[in-house]
């Protein structure tokens, strides 16, 4: 019989290397992925204020005799959602009690933190705003259409193609 015995409680130091190297390659996996959410959910979040504003310019243009409301439709310069945040006439006056309030508070987009409104006369592009607005919303004069701006406010964020709201070259 041997004097001494060999104690093989605990682990050795390739086990404890070998579980490290485990977890790593989970975190590795793992982590991009949470990375990505936030950014999925302010997305998801503005997709859903989207149709939200649209919705409303819609019932805005139903109640006041097929009209969006005036104070949005300036050359774009003018930052004032007062018919859309208050209680307005069938005229549009923002002096009425008739219908509104459509929106809660003034819109804010969610990828860039701008809250004015351009007005345009055509179908915006991507590239329509080519870097120089700092809108966060674009608006149709004629068809009461609303998009966000992307991240940067240089391309239409547009809820088909939601890749193109963070590819701001």
């Amino acid at each position: 019989m041997s004097a001494y015995r060999k104690n093989n409680k605990g682990f050795t130091l390739v086990e404890i290397l070998i579980v490290v190297i485990i977890l790593g390659i989970l975190a590795a996996i793992v982590i991009p992925q949470f990375t990505n959410a936030s950014t999925d959910a302010r997305k998801n979040s503005l997709s859903s204020q989207l149709q939200t504003m649209r919705s409303q310019f819609e019932l805005y243009k139903l109640q006041h005799n097929d009209k969006l409301p005036t104070v949005l439709l300036n050359d774009g310069s003018t930052d004032d959602w007062s018919a859309m945040v208050g209680q307005t006439d069938v005229q549009g006056n923002t002096t009425g009690t008739d219908f509104g309030p459509y929106l809660q508070q003034k819109p804010t987009n969610s990828l860039n933190g701008h809250t004015s409104i351009l007005v345009g006369t055509t179908e915006f592009n991507y590239d329509d705003a080519s870097g120089t607005t700092v809108d966060g919303w674009l608006m149709n004069r004629t068809t009461g259409k609303v998009w966000a701006t992307s991240t940067t406010a240089k391309f239409v964020y547009d809820e088909a193609n939601p890749a193109a709201a963070t590819n701001d070259q």
